[in-house]
């Protein structure tokens, strides 16, 4: 297994550190002087950026919830004039209002660049075919991935969700070698090939890059057998930048989180307080690069648990 950047990707406790403290000094000063709404929720905190001289003061500043974006929709949050955006996405709305994210070019480079990470760690390299599955549009699964097949340099088949027949003559006609799309999506496949008399043989997959719904062991191992291939996880949210935030190696053993662009906390869902790494509780991210919409100490109503250590893919970010 390679890296795409192994440089920051194997990069030491010391040098991720470092570059964390640096970006989140400078994000703090950008959020300050360019979103009033979170400047607000800093002088009603008592904070200035003056007092955030690196990780060890992350835990000084106010959180942002769903509410919050919910109460700054659309442009409340923006942290560049909206000339120098170049794309919006937006959550399903599901649980209410969508959430409407903004990209500089530069946002969706990083973005990008996290995608790619997560796809050379599935054992994709420039001579892989990279069916996308995920939905194309709004959603940011399709876009995600896509722009992160093409900085690996995959051939990438943009097909989009739905119309299963096509995507099994595709994966079969075009030699696809990793497959982008749901969980449930992926062991739907599995069994429309089934009942099409085919079997892992008859397709040259050899991995899978599924998200954007929570799944179970059990699905995973399913799916592997019905597809013959290795299947990987991705997260993210659309409110940090879309999937890539987190992706699992070949391990499977969690999902390494790209530190340099994220600090990821555990808090204690009804006090708030920060919890010590390998405690279960609620998942809380900084985005410390995204310019156009930069959220501190985003609270994702996700509960994990953070684990550091050696991993044999040599990657040293945190799981």
């Amino acid at each position: 297994m390679g890296y795409y950047q192994e440089e920051i990707e194997t990069a030491s406790r010391e040098q991720i550190r470092k570059i964390q403290d640096e970006k989140l000094v400078e994000q703090v000063k950008h959020v300050w002087e360019n979103v009033p709404y979170y400047k607000k929720k800093m002088e009603d905190a008592g904070v200035t950026p003056d007092d955030i001289k690196g990780v060890d003061d992350l835990h000084k500043l106010p959180f942002l919830s769903k509410e919050d974006l919910r109460k700054s929709y659309p442009y409340g949050l923006l942290g560049v004039p909206l000339e120098d955006c170049v794309r919006i996405q937006s959550t399903s709305g599901t649980t209410g209002k969508r959430v409407v994210a903004f990209y500089t070019q530069e946002d969706i480079d990083a973005w990008e660049d996290c995608c790619a990470r997560a796809i050379v760690a599935a054992g994709g390299t420039k001579s892989d075919v990279c069916q996308v599955s995920y939905g194309y549009g709004l959603f940011t699964g399709g876009a995600g991935l896509n722009g992160g097949s093409h900085k690996v340099g995959c051939l990438t088949v943009p097909t989009s969700s739905g119309n299963t027949e096509r995507q099994i003559m595709f994966i079969k006609d075009l030699n696809a070698t990793i497959l982008c799309c749901t969980p449930s999506y992926a062991a739907y496949l599995g069994e429309s090939m089934s009942e099409m008399g085919m079997t892992p043989d008859d397709i040259p997959l050899k991995a899978g890059i599924f998200g954007a719904e929570a799944w179970s062991e059990e699905m995973r191992q399913d799916i592997q057998k019905t597809l013959g291939i290795k299947a990987y996880d991705i997260y993210g949210l659309t409110e940090l930048s879309g999937p890539g935030v987190s992706f699992e190696c070949s391990a499977q053993s969690g999902m390494h989180i790209n530190e340099d662009h994220f600090i990821a906390e555990i808090i204690d869902p009804n006090t708030g307080e920060v919890l010590p790494e390998g405690t279960k509780g609620e998942l809380v991210f900084t985005s410390l690069d995204k310019k156009a919409f930069p959220l501190l100490r985003y609270r994702t109503r996700d509960i994990c648990v953070l684990t550091r250590g050696e991993c044999s893919c040599g990657r040293t970010f945190i799981k």
